[in-house]
């Protein structure tokens, strides 16, 4: 599911992107200025940025100016959200870096089709294939196999692995593979992501001590351990 920060001081227009958003199944952070969000850490984890132009203390197109320093956000996409319709603002925040525009008042329609373009144009295509040393994943088959065995895998167990060896060497906690990998609708607990780990490690004969394959990151969450091709000739499951 896609995370949509929203940065909008006003609260009943926060509320009504809050509501279009999330029924249109995409989860959102809102905030009422770019202090908070910052402090709340959100943007770290967004996938799409719906921001207000004029903000208490910092401006939204101030902030997009430091946004677009910011190694690791300045490809975050922006949607521009603000009540100037002249021409040249529009060009002044287009220039600035937002990816798209969207004046006050505005569709509920217009809204949703706007921030879904954006993410899908974030979004590279997913290979069908995916490796990671001696394991290959075929996301078309829903099919796993450890140096040429094949796995065999629950849906779930299945999904999982494909989702870590898809991000190999990004750490992800408990709530974002829930989140991720089971869906927002999902009423277990952490306690099922530990569970399919430990299972998945039986199938794939990974040492919990010394893992090949699924690291768990203490105090984090777990993450696919990213192999190299010295590495894969060094420890592929003889």
């Amino acid at each position: 599911m896609s995370h949509v920060v929203v940065i909008e001081d006003e609260s009943t227009v926060r509320d009504v992107l809050r509501f279009h958003l999330e029924r249109a199944g995409l989860r959102v952070s809102a905030y009422a200025s770019t202090q908070a969000a910052e402090e709340a850490g959100a943007l770290a984890g967004a996938d799409a940025l719906v921001l207000d132009w004029m903000l208490p203390g910092e401006s939204g197109i101030g902030f997009l100016r430091r946004l677009r320093t910011d190694n690791d956000l300045r490809r975050l996409p922006v949607l521009m959200l603000t009540a100037r319709a002249a021409e040249a603002e529009r060009v002044e925040g287009l220039e600035t870096g937002a990816d798209d525009y969207l004046t006050k008042p505005f569709s509920a329609a217009e809204l949703v089709a706007r921030v879904r373009a954006l993410l899908r144009r974030a979004q590279p295509e997913t290979p069908q294939h995916l490796g990671n040393g001696p394991l290959t994943v075929d996301l078309a088959a829903a099919e796993a196999q450890l140096a040429g065995r094949t796995l065999n895998l629950t849906r779930r167990e299945f999904d999982l692995l494909a989702f870590l060896t898809a991000n190999a060497g990004r750490v992800y906690s408990r709530t974002e593979l829930l989140d991720r990998v089971w869906g927002a609708d999902f009423l277990g607990g952490e306690r099922t992501v530990d569970q399919h780990v430990t299972q998945l490690r039986a199938h794939l004969g990974d040492d919990p001590g010394k893992p090949s394959f699924l690291e768990t990151v203490r105090g984090k969450g777990y993450r696919m351990r990213a192999w190299n091709a010295d590495a894969a000739r060094a420890e592929a499951p003889k």
